[in-house]
C-alpha cells in the first residue's frame, strides 16, 4: 500500500505560501505558510499540526483493535496529541486518550493504551519520546 500527498509552495519562507493536498482530496490545496506555523496570523495548518492529527488517529485505531482483540468495543474514543518543540525540533508527543468501553477497568484499559503508545504505525516511525494517558468516561 501507498499513500501520497503533495505540497506546493510559492514566495519567501515568510510572506510565501503553500497548499496541501491528499491523495483522497480531504485536504485539496489546504493553505499552510509561516503565518499558519509559527504566528497564527493566518487560517490553516501547518506540518506539525498534520503529524499530532495523524499520530492521534493512528494510535486511536490502534487502541480500538486492540480493544476488539480483548473483546471489548469501545462505544468512543477521543484522543489529543499535545505536539512539542524546542526551536525547530520535535521534542516529543503526549496523548491523552479517553474511552467510554462498557465492561473494561482502567488497569486493562491503560495496559492496552501504552502497548498502542509504542506500537501504532506513526509511533513506530518516530524518534521522538512518546507519552500517553489514559482515561475512562463514565
Amino acid at each position: 500500500m501507498k499513500r501520497t500527498a503533495k505540497a506546493h509552495w510559492a514566495g519567501s519562507v515568510k510572506e510565501g505560501k503553500g497548499e496541501l493536498t491528499t491523495q483522497s482530496e480531504i485536504l485539496n490545496k489546504t493553505n499552510y505558510s509561516f503565518k499558519t506555523r509559527f504566528t497564527g496570523e493566518e487560517k490553516g495548518t501547518n506540518p506539525e499540526e498534520l503529524l499530532a492529527v495523524a499520530h492521534a488517529a493512528c494510535f486511536t485505531m490502534a487502541v480500538s483493535h486492540s480493544l476488539t482483540e480483548q473483546g471489548f468495543e469501545a462505544v468512543s474514543l477521543d484522543t489529543e496529541a499535545t505536539l512539542s518543540m524546542e526551536g525547530f525540533d520535535i521534542t516529543g508527543i503526549h496523548l491523552s486518550i479517553t474511552g467510554y468501553v462498557p465492561g473494561i477497568d482502567e488497569d486493562c484499559f491503560h495496559t492496552i493504551t501504552k502497548t498502542a503508545e509504542q506500537n501504532c504505525l506513526i509511533s513506530k516511525a518516530l524518534k521522538i519520546k512518546i507519552s500517553s494517558e489514559s482515561h475512562i468516561a463514565s
